[in-house]
């Protein structure tokens, strides 16, 4: 295998992309490494299988095959599949009673917003056979009251009521001898602000009146809304990482190292820097993103492939994120419609 950029579709002549393509329908359909007589009797140009081998070790000195082992099968590397999946595949979309199955399947009624979310990563990991995931928002109720109770040695408790009755309560520092009346401002303003909503949805607009002295609060009154936006904006954190059909990962394992590389992946999904990663991915996106392997900037895990896409509320603002996670061979033209239907799909429950 040479060292360098990997080429891309367009410099690959006619006949390579053939061969090239039913190597890769061949490894996704069974796993196993093609010979150059089996690809000769599904081309649809006469080729004989010498012939077929100089292609295949072209594109294994391209880096785009490789041999497992001794024998003359090919199997491609994951620079193949990308290329590939960038440049060749074929996705098609989905028939109505697929989509039928999606809607009904995704349907929140009588559910909390986690159980359908539970359920849609459910779904797609039935259907896919690989891992389902979603990244779904951490809900935020709307607030009916926020209050700051000043306590000694220059600390306050702020004291959250939501409309669900959920009541938090956390500790912030504030300046030694702060009067009553700058936390009584304080509460006064935010409660007024909040009535009915979440914090998430007025930030916004507090911070613009506070920048703009709108608010006519004073210098300390200020510096405490200040604090209880920050407060409430750190609990929000990533929302929530579901997946769903790990054990489906478990399906093909042969090796002592198969099962490692699965349970290491097990273990970066369980993370807070993978849910992270996972926002930041898909807000990037404008669709479905395909990672594939150690290039995965998800979990970097070879042997793996991902494909996510992100979902958005009624404001166009992305909040989560759905995909599958699989085995390299991956049916990518069957799953790659699937996923961004329901995503869409997601998009519309979220409101």
């Amino acid at each position: 295998m040479i060292a360098g950029p990997k080429p891309a579709i367009s410099e690959l002549n006619e006949r390579s992309r053939e061969v090239f393509r039913r190597i890769v329908e061949s490894y996704v359909e069974t796993g196993d490494p093609v010979g150059s007589r089996t690809i000769a009797r599904r081309l649809s140009q006469n080729l004989s299988p010498a012939t077929i081998r100089n292609v295949m070790a072209d594109l294994q000195d391209a880096g785009l095959l490789y041999s497992p082992h001794t024998s003359a099968g090919r199997l491609p590397t994951e620079a193949g599949l990308k290329l590939f999946v960038d440049g060749l595949l074929e996705v098609g979309g989905l028939t109505q009673d697929e989509r039928r199955d999606i809607d009904v399947q995704c349907a929140a009624a009588g559910k909390s917003f986690e159980e359908a979310m539970g359920e849609a990563s459910t779904m797609l990991s039935g259907l896919s056979r690989c891992a389902g995931l979603v990244l779904a928002p951490k809900a935020e109720a709307a607030l009916k009251h926020i209050e700051f109770v000043g306590l000694a040695n220059g600390r306050a408790l702020v004291v959250m009521v939501a409309e669900n009755g959920v009541v938090e309560n956390r500790l912030i520092d504030v300046p030694l001898g702060m009067p009553a009346s700058a936390l009584i401002e304080a509460s006064n303003y935010l409660t007024a602000k909040l009535v009915g909503r979440n914090l998430r949805d007025a930030r916004a607009e507090i911070m613009a009146e506070l920048e703009q002295h709108r608010a006519q609060l004073d210098a300390l009154t200020t510096r405490l809304v200040e604090q209880g936006i920050a407060l409430r904006a750190g609990e929000q954190g990533n929302g929530s990482l579901i997946v769903r059909g790990q054990a489906n990962l478990l399906d093909n394992i042969t090796a002592i190292e198969d099962l490692e590389r699965i349970r290491g992946l097990f273990q970066a999904l369980e993370t807070k820097e993978t849910m992270a990663k996972l926002v930041d991915l898909a807000g990037a996106a404008e669709g479905v993103q395909i990672f594939i392997g150690a290039g995965n900037e998800l979990f970097r895990n070879a042997g793996f492939s991902m494909i996510v896409a992100p979902f958005a509320n009624s404001s166009e603002k992305i909040v989560g994120a759905i995909g599958v996670i699989g085995p390299t061979r991956l049916n990518y033209a069957r799953i790659i419609p699937m996923v961004d239907y329901t995503a869409k799909v997601i998009g519309r429950l979220v409101g």
